[in-house]
């Protein structure tokens, strides 16, 4: 059963942290910093320096863009249709736009597909963390700021820097010494249960007071419903690999990425629309995720 054995595992180790969080209330700062800056770039370096660059990754890259327009255009559309204020649409902009394709999306992906499907997902999410940092920015500060900060934010993501060094090392094929390369194994090995965990902690900082129900169900439709059944009708465009399909369609299926109520908070645009939104459609996921790998199974 799909809920046990991919889902269930996953809820668990969410609700540790989000036990953990509830008890103790840590600074979850020192422990993301932490993640950002050691554990997701060392994961990030193993996967694509053990990666020959191939149309695969191009494939990752031309559908999470499409994604992204085609998401923009559908919550352009409904805001208009719900006559929403610059401010609100950009708030579900970041509510539909960005999904959680890194904390939560890795893991149901290995769970769900194995070191295979894993495999892709980590190209997968550093495009999505890319895009997030471009255009999350870009919506959650037009007309307060400029493209500078985006620029800013992604000189900051050290997993980008881990990409380019990955792809240099192994297209001039310079063997990393194996001692060397078991420490980074070891850390990279530390990623996704950190990571998952600091989602859980995450989501117990989340307040549900006064939900705008309206607007956080249009929200939830588009994430979880809408997005899947266009990556779906994306990957028809391209040839390719079936488990592959199955990775960019269930990443696309993921909930409200936790890093755009960050962005929401900075630039103050409704950060508790959009942090609920990710709290909401993280816990409709359980449902909708059991269904649709049902379904790609």
């Amino acid at each position: 059963m799909i809920f046990v054995t991919v889902i269930l595992p996953v809820i668990l180790i969410f609700l540790s942290g989000y036990t953990l969080q509830r008890i103790f209330r840590l600074d979850l700062k020192p422990i993301s910093t932490l993640a950002i800056y050691i554990l997701t770039p060392s994961l990030v370096f193993r996967t694509f320096y053990t990666t020959p660059l191939d149309i695969n990754l191009f494939y990752i890259a031309a559908t999470s863009l499409l994604l992204l327009v085609g998401l923009i255009v559908i919550t352009a559309i409904t805001s208009r249709l719900c006559k929403y204020d610059k401010q609100q649409e950009s708030a579900l902009m970041l509510s539909t736009a960005f999904m959680n394709t890194g904390n939560y999306g890795a893991p149901i992906i290995l769970f769900a597909f194995g070191e295979a499907g894993f495999h892709y997902s980590i190209p997968l999410m550093v495009f999505q963390s890319i895009i997030m940092s471009i255009f999350g920015v870009y919506f959650a500060a037009r007309g307060q700021s400029d493209i500078r900060i985006a620029v800013k934010t992604i000189l900051k993501m050290p997993a980008n820097y881990a990409v380019i060094i990955a792809i240099l090392l192994h297209r001039f094929q310079v063997k990393i010494p194996d001692n060397f390369y078991q420490s980074i194994d070891l850390v990279a090995e530390a990623a996704i249960p950190v990571v998952m965990l600091i989602l859980g902690m995450q989501l117990a900082n989340i307040s549900s007071k006064s939900i705008e129900w309206k607007g956080i169900s249009l929200a939830s439709m588009i994430r979880l419903i809408a997005s899947p059944l266009l990556a779906y009708l994306i990957c028809q465009l391209f040839p390719l690999d079936p488990l592959l399909q199955k990775v960019i369609i269930t990443g696309a299926a993921m909930p409200c990425a936790a890093t755009t109520t960050m962005y929401a908070i900075q630039f103050n645009v409704k950060p508790h629309f959009v942090s609920t939104g990710t709290l909401v459609t993280t816990l409709l996921s359980f449902g909708t995720l059991t269904v649709l790998l049902s379904i790609l199974h």
